[in-house]
């Protein structure tokens, strides 16, 4: 099915995608740029209900948090308030996005209609959390039927054809290739952020992670490096990691900077997705978290680090192990084992191998960036996420 194909399939009706916000940007940051692009390249009718915007505001600094409807990038953007205090109105699609626990009278709204001889009730679908484990194949687009008798279909996000895909937007990769063959933008972006001292030759890495003692040691080993490192850093949940160097992290503010021996930590403003997206292309390893910054980086044709949510019993490990044995399935031995090993110590806390690790992945540099270029054409396996989604409405 072709984009204009797909104008038929919500031009009488919208989509709805509810979210709760849950770790601070990964959910949102997921939805809001699948209900940008579903309107972008399918002139879909979009709604977003989100019920933190607050945090939502952080990654689209125009959004009026007090404002229960507004509109921004074709996308109409709801207040979800407990219970839910606007109307809703189904339309062709449903998306409950990672479980969210839709409300109530979201609930009653489609069984009516479910019920109804007059009305069609919405294709009821949960977005699910990305994962590379070998299961998501098999439980990709199974129904589950509802007490009421209406099905609720499982999307999950993948990197193989069996799955529901990736979130990439349609020109993407060609913007990050013009953007990276002219170095003047990536200079042009670093004196837009107020970012000095940063020399052609020096290494430049952004940091968007957990709190981990792994960072702390990166750090004290870059600072005694024979190579000037400027690390990137938004205000939040990695400066936690190293208050040694920031005492009174309640005093930072964006554009302040400490320099100790050769590495000069940069301190940035939160941004939209878009500069988010051009501060990844331009440094050289990029370190982060969640599902939104991890697929980001991937994007970013950059090495990086995914620092992984934390779970119970350490599943996130097998997630995070799952994803590194796709990656990894045609790199080099040796390259593979350190880029593996440096993955899992930083996840783990493990200091000394996460030194050890970096010194071998950085001596791999040349291998491992014709790697991520190559696996960006893997991984999309001939279509995103979106493309993907609409197919899938049409054909249930």
């Amino acid at each position: 099915m072709t984009k204009s194909d797909s104008t038929n399939l919500a031009t009488s009706q919208h989509w709805d995608i509810f979210c709760a916000v849950v770790d601070n940007y990964g959910d949102i940051g997921v939805t809001w740029r699948l209900a940008k692009q579903l309107a972008a390249e399918y002139q879909l009718s979009m709604i977003l209900w989100v019920d933190d915007l607050n945090s939502f505001s952080h990654i689209l600094p125009e959004l009026d948090p007090s404002k229960a409807i507004q509109s921004f990038n074709q996308v109409i953007i709801k207040q979800w308030n407990q219970p839910l205090d606007l109307d809703y109105q189904p339309g062709a699609v449903l998306i409950e996005a990672f479980a969210c626990e839709l409300p109530p009278q979201v609930i009653e709204q489609i069984n009516h209609y479910h019920r109804s001889s007059e009305h069609t009730a919405p294709l009821w679908l949960n977005l699910e959390y990305l994962s590379a484990e070998d299961w998501v194949e098999g439980c990709h687009g199974l129904p589950s039927l509802q007490s009421s008798g209406i099905k609720k279909y499982f999307y999950f996000p993948g990197f193989t054809p069996k799955t529901g895909g990736l979130i990439c937007e349609a020109d993407l990769l060609v913007q990050r290739a013009a953007w990276q063959n002219d170095i003047q933008h990536k200079q042009s972006l670093f004196a837009e952020l107020g970012l000095t001292g940063i020399a052609p030759e020096d290494k430049v890495i952004s940091i968007f992670s957990y709190e981990s003692p792994s960072l702390a040691a990166l750090c004290s080993h870059w600072q005694q490096g024979d190579k000037k490192i400027h690390a990137l850093i938004p205000l939040g949940r990695s400066l936690n990691s190293l208050k040694h160097y920031f005492p009174d992290l309640t005093q930072l503010q964006a554009g302040q900077s400490v320099t100790i021996d050769n590495l000069t930590l940069h301190i940035l403003p939160m941004t939209d997705q878009q500069n988010f997206d051009r501060l990844l292309w331009s440094c050289d390893f990029n370190i982060v978290r969640g599902e939104d910054s991890f697929l980001r980086a991937q994007w970013a044709a950059k090495p990086f680090i995914w620092h992984i949510y934390p779970q119970e019993d350490d599943y996130h490990l097998i997630k995070l192990r799952a994803f590194m044995a796709l990656y990894c399935h045609n790199l080099a031995p040796e390259i593979a084992n350190s880029w593996t090993a440096l993955n899992l110590a930083f996840n783990q806390g493990d200091t000394d191998t996460v030194i050890a690790a970096w010194e071998h992945v950085g001596n791999a540099n040349k291998p491992l960036q014709q790697h991520v270029l190559q696996w960006q054409i893997d991984a999309l396996n001939d279509a995103d996420l979106a493309t993907r989604l609409v197919q899938f409405v049409k054909n249930s």
